[in-house]
């Protein structure tokens, strides 16, 4: 009698390839940056309030004479004002929204909205990186290898904008000066 031998193949435990994980992280501005434009937006919006009330008001009323009776004799219609006003306003919300930092697998994005239109964007690689400085009090600075240091803007949380940064570093061997430690770092992210 013949026996036939198996041979088995080393169990090998189960791999999770297929897992979710985040190509980057993202940190918003604070929200003291964003009120001016939430109230620029809250403004347009009485505006549009005033003027659907001033339609449906009584015909001898002062805000019905104000809305609908004058509109005839200006320059540019209170309905077409208004929706420009709250177009301005929509963009001007989320322009204050662009701003922020952004850690991807490669580096590090710093987003700042300057002037009027122009967006300002810099990305600094982690090998440009020479060490990350988590002890200033407003701003995350990082100092470059060519001898510069650039400052991120502020982002809302920024303690764990920090943490997040930290464990980075602690990844790829960038020194960090000042910061809370990796046992101090909550899990979770």
């Amino acid at each position: 009698m013949s026996y036939l031998c198996s041979v088995r193949a080393p169990v090998q435990p189960l791999r999770f390839d297929m897992t979710y994980r985040r190509d980057e992280v993202r940190f918003g501005p604070p929200m003291l940056s964003r009120l001016p434009s939430a109230l620029y937006l809250l403004g347009a919006l009485s505006v549009e309030i005033a003027i659907a009330i001033g339609q449906r008001s009584p015909h001898g009323s002062w805000l019905f004479h104000y809305v609908v009776e004058q509109d005839p004799a200006r320059v540019m219609g209170i309905r077409s004002f208004a929706a420009c006003l709250l177009v301005g306003a929509v963009a001007a919300v989320l322009r204050s929204g662009m701003g922020g930092v952004c850690i991807r697998k490669d580096g590090v994005e710093a987003r700042e909205v300057r002037g009027w239109l122009v967006p300002r964007v810099q990305r600094f690689q982690w090998p440009q990186l020479e060490r990350i400085v988590l002890d200033q009090k407003a701003r995350v600075a990082l100092d470059l290898w060519d001898g510069s240091r650039a400052f991120l803007p502020a982002v809302k949380d920024r303690l764990l904008l920090s943490a997040a940064l930290e464990k980075v570093a602690a990844a790829r061997s960038i020194p960090v000066r000042g910061g809370a430690g990796l046992d101090e770092i909550p899990e979770g992210e």
